[in-house]
């Protein structure tokens, strides 16, 4: 048996939208350093945490599409705030650092990302496009629509728009419960519904780690499960460990779970002997 380890953020949300050119930020006098860092983090988060931002148009500032942003259509630039900082994903590498309010405007950066090289030059590029439009000093709108949408201003007078997906914490109106869950390599047929249909599903048990990450306890019963663990595929021929937080929907159909799962993070993955 082979091991490959593998390696999200969320908040919850008070958003007030707004559809004026810019959105200030509230913020509370200064008592000291300590509680200004957290005051201007919770003004991040209260605007911007809820959701994935997804980035739907870019246009210079004569107004002129900004194609070297745009190389990826089926997974467009994502921005993600949380405890005071600002992720990138969807680039060649993960960007990430330090966002806080100034009056109507952030201060954000500096930005670092990880140094993973990648094939394709017009992703590779993507690094050095998307930073230097975050850094600096922008302002930035949201946009009272549905989906809403951050407009989001750089400091050079390009403009860049982002379509919002509620993070799963916004829709299911909590942080949710952290679970271990063991996948199965081999699928099993189930019934996933009202439906008489039987379809595939994973077997899970649930599993236990201790604070210094090491396995405790015994692990769960197995059981099946329909596979619909939101971000994440299931690969036959792989037993996974997945990290998920599991939320409980109230008053979900008749025909639908009570409970959603939502990946965090894969923690193992071993291939199945056969």
């Amino acid at each position: 048996m082979s091991f490959r380890r593998l390696s999200l953020l969320s908040c919850c949300l008070g958003l007030s939208l707004v559809a004026c050119a810019r959105t200030p930020l509230p913020s509370a006098p200064p008592t000291s350093p300590t509680t200004d860092r957290v005051d201007a983090a919770s003004a991040v988060a209260a605007a911007l945490g809820g959701y994935h931002w997804r980035l739907e148009a870019a246009r210079d500032a004569r107004g002129q599409p900004i194609a070297a942003l745009l190389v990826r259509p089926d997974a467009p630039l994502q921005l993600d705030f949380a405890d005071g900082r600002i992720a990138v994903s969807n680039a060649c590498n993960r960007i990430s650092g330090p966002v806080r309010s100034a009056g109507d405007r952030l201060r954000v950066g500096p930005l670092f990302s990880t140094k993973m090289a990648c094939a394709d030059p017009a992703v590779m590029a993507l690094d050095a496009a998307i930073t230097r439009r975050l850094e600096g000093a922008p302002s930035f709108a949201v946009q009272e629509s549905m989906p809403p949408r951050l407009v989001w201003t750089a400091d050079n007078g390009d403009v860049l728009t982002f379509v919002g997906e509620p993070t799963p914490e916004t829709r299911y109106g909590g942080p949710g419960e952290l679970v271990f869950l063991e996948v199965d390599g081999p699928t099993v047929l189930c019934r996933a519904s009202l439906s008489p249909a039987l379809v595939p599903c994973l077997r899970v048990r649930e599993v236990h780690y201790d604070a210094a990450g090491l396995r405790t306890g015994a692990p769960g019963a197995w059981k099946t499960m329909p596979p619909a663990i939101q971000g994440y595929t299931h690969e036959p021929g792989f037993r996974n460990v997945l990290r998920v937080r599991r939320y409980d929907i109230p008053n979900p159909p008749a025909d639908a779970s009570s409970i959603a799962w939502v990946l965090d993070q894969v923690i193992e993955s071993a291939a199945i002997d056969r």
